[in-house]
């Protein structure tokens, strides 16, 4: 991993309003500076709180970065009560659309998964990954608003699906093997849009018998993320990876975005003026 700053895409969509909720608003980063504190934050999260494993430059920099940065969208979260600029961002999610990962030559996901049954779908894909949200802020409000800015993005840009590894903490398999084992037999995507952990990665998630998983406590003690996906339609690929880098165990989750709720349609629709049958 690199820790060479990276500017913003110049591409960087202007078009995107910002939703507000209170003092907490979602928007795109629109500068380098920006980026940059995005980069920071994600050290914070991934490398000082969850113990991710640095590298020589990742560790002078303090900074997550990697060659994806300079080409994909920022989804931020900002206070407004702690300014306009860096110093207010206090959440990102990572947005890498066809034309973004065709610049680096192919999808973040596909060092871990065979993601080519999406890749070859007509229609606009879109990548999501590197979320994190300051300590602070980890509140069902705050993610209810990155899901709006999500959702929202998705209709801007008419992607008709999403997917992306998500994180389990650890590396543990017997403790993860409850909530692996619900998402296998609950949430696996179908056949022909299903992702498979590349062989030399792949970890089976079918790892206990049925009458040994209490789904109820196995749905509770997923990660808020991924419950999140979950309740938004969301499948899972085939397949878990161990992430020994960043002390995580992945899986790959896939999104129609036709299931996305309506809700989100609605307000955006309202909020920029404009109806979902508008031409981009």
């Amino acid at each position: 991993m690199s820790a060479t700053p990276a500017a913003l895409p110049a591409a960087t969509d202007a078009a995107f309003a910002e939703l507000r909720s209170n003092n907490l608003g979602v928007r795109l980063a629109t500068s380098a500076a920006e980026l940059d504190a995005v980069q920071a934050l994600r050290y914070r999260v991934f490398y000082d709180e969850m113990g991710a494993r640095a590298d020589a430059a990742t560790a002078a920099s303090l900074r997550d970065v990697d060659a994806y940065d300079a080409v994909a969208d920022h989804l931020v979260v900002v206070d407004h009560d702690r300014g306009a600029g860096p110093e207010a961002i206090v959440g990102c999610y990572r947005l890498i659309r066809r034309a973004a990962a065709a610049k680096i030559g192919r999808f973040y996901s596909s060092a871990e998964y065979d993601v080519s049954s999406l890749v070859n779908l007509p229609g606009e894909i879109m990548e999501l990954g590197r979320s994190c949200v300051a300590t602070e802020y980890r509140t069902r409000g705050t993610m209810q608003l990155l899901w709006r800015g999500i959702a929202a993005y998705v209709l801007l840009h008419r992607v008709d699906l999403m997917f992306g590894c998500a994180s389990l903490p650890g590396t543990d398999l017997a403790v993860l093997a409850p909530q692996l084992t619900y998402l296998w037999r609950n949430h696996l995507a179908p056949a022909e849009i299903r992702p498979r952990a590349l062989p030399e990665r792949y970890v089976a998630m079918d790892r206990l018998a049925p009458d040994a998983v209490n789904a109820g406590r196995a749905l509770n003690e997923l990660p808020p993320l991924v419950k999140g996906y979950l309740r938004l339609g969301g499948f899972i690929g085939d397949g878990a990876v161990l992430d020994e880098q960043f002390n995580t165990t992945d899986v790959c989750i896939v999104v129609k975005t036709d299931l996305i709720n309506a809700k989100y349609s609605k307000h955006y629709e309202r909020r920029v003026g404009w109806s979902s049958d508008t031409e981009e």
